[in-house]
């Protein structure tokens, strides 16, 4: 399987249900993925992508700093799998005893990438069973239209 790098390009709130999303973009800016995450998920990633420090760590800072105080490194973040419209990824950790791979949630993954400025990957297979955004249709009308009319099914909708 070939993983594709991804970065976050910004979070917005999906017209109909005002649920947050995050969305990812390929380097080459041919492809844009939709990922639903919850409202806490993306204030922290919010933050991050604003260099917000908050006055007390939340849970993805106490995340980075667990892995920082045992040696291991977050090489990777890898949204591995789309099951019923529900993504699935996994944090890929460096350690002193080999390479382990952690079972996340997207949101927490991608929130934990920012902050240890870790790369984002997303396996074609992925990419190919969800819906994608063109990059003609990224505007934020044309975005909008395209969710309104989008089934869970075509998104690849991220439940909690």
């Amino acid at each position: 399987m070939t993983q594709i790098p991804m970065s976050i390009k910004g979070l917005m709130l999906d017209p109909i249900s005002n649920a947050p999303i995050v969305v990812l973009q390929d380097t080459d800016e041919r492809v844009f993925l939709p990922i639903w995450v919850g409202v806490p998920e993306a204030n922290s990633i919010a933050l991050q992508l604003e260099n917000v420090a908050p006055p007390r760590p939340m849970t993805h800072d106490l995340l980075r700093s667990v892995i920082e105080t045992l040696d291991a490194v977050v090489e990777r973040v890898v949204i591995s799998d789309l099951k019923e419209s529900t993504f699935f990824a996994v944090i890929h950790l460096k350690t002193r005893a080999g390479s382990k791979e952690i079972d996340a949630r997207p949101s927490d993954a991608l929130a934990l990438a920012l902050r240890v400025s870790a790369p984002v990957f997303v396996e074609d297979s992925v990419l190919e069973h969800a819906q994608k955004i063109a990059p003609e249709d990224t505007s934020e009308d044309k975005l909008k239209d395209w969710l309104e009319n989008a089934s869970a099914e075509e998104l690849g909708k991220y439940k909690m």
